[in-house]
């Protein structure tokens, strides 16, 4: 299953590299504000469902543009493009997601960054891999000496005064944050030891299920705000090494309000 969900991410990738040489005629649509979608997204999607449904014909579908399909205890949870914005601008941060959920539990994760050809993989219980090399997140242990990766809220801003509060104590107490624009990316970076920790308002599904599997599997942890974990259903993440998680909750915590606690 993980070589197919291989085969799929670099089928799209090929799609997304080859509409580097274009970027000036893609067609593109706003779906809300500041959240858009291109020609490529789709096409993308597409090329992953096909490969898919190739090899498993019977099992469904959660896509970005597409929804949900089919009925099966086996779901494909797909982000063709996340980070659609950066790559619309040719900006090279951007990345292919797919992970598989079996019986409400993701069981196989691939984050491809078709730009640098890096392919993030991880098996529940086999670990995760860098373009076949093991990989384990940082050894950092304290906030004061971690990279911190984020995303800023962009499509809901009832939040953004807590976003912000939070952020401020971020730059203040931790030795750098950056907010690269690709969420499923940072989540693998996390458990590449390229970043130390990451936190994250309003995803959905797609953006967190790959790279959440994949932080475990190298040693990290994943929880909602509070640590616990519903972050698939709520949409707010936090991430990062054995402490450094714990010191991001403890920094988070005086800052939520009752509606970000539920």
């Amino acid at each position: 299953m993980l070589n197919i969900a291989v085969r799929a991410a670099r089928r799209a990738g090929s799609i997304i590299n080859r509409a580097t040489r274009n970027l000036d005629i893609i067609a593109i649509e706003e779906k809300a504000a500041n959240d858009f979608v291109s020609e490529v997204d789709r096409e993308a999607e597409q090329a992953i469902i096909r490969t898919l449904h190739d090899a498993y014909p019977d099992h469904s579908i959660l896509a970005e543009e597409s929804g949900a399909s089919g009925k099966s205890e086996y779901q494909w949870i797909i982000d063709p493009l996340d980070g659609t914005t950066n790559f619309l601008h040719g900006f090279p941060q951007y990345a292919v997601a797919i992970a598989l959920r079996h019986k409400n539990t993701v069981t196989q994760a691939v984050v491809y960054d078709p730009g640098r050809n890096d392919l993030f993989t991880s098996s529940r219980g086999r670990g995760a891999y860098l373009n076949d090399q093991r990989i384990r997140v940082s050894k950092r242990a304290h906030l004061k000496s971690s990279l911190i990766g984020t995303g800023f809220p962009f499509r809901r801003l009832e939040h953004l005064e807590v976003y912000l509060a939070i952020l401020r104590d971020m730059m203040q107490g931790a030795a750098g944050v950056r907010r690269a624009g690709s969420a499923a990316l940072d989540l693998a970076y996390v458990a590449a030891g390229r970043l130390d920790g990451f936190w994250e308002f309003g995803l959905s599904t797609w953006d967190m299920a790959a790279g959440a599997l994949l932080i475990t599997e190298a040693g990290g942890l994943v929880g909602d705000l509070q640590g616990e974990h519903n972050y698939m259903q709520t949409g707010n993440i936090v991430a990062g090494t054995p402490k450094v998680f714990v010191a991001l909750l403890r920094a988070i915590a005086p800052h939520l309000t009752p509606e970000l606690k539920s």
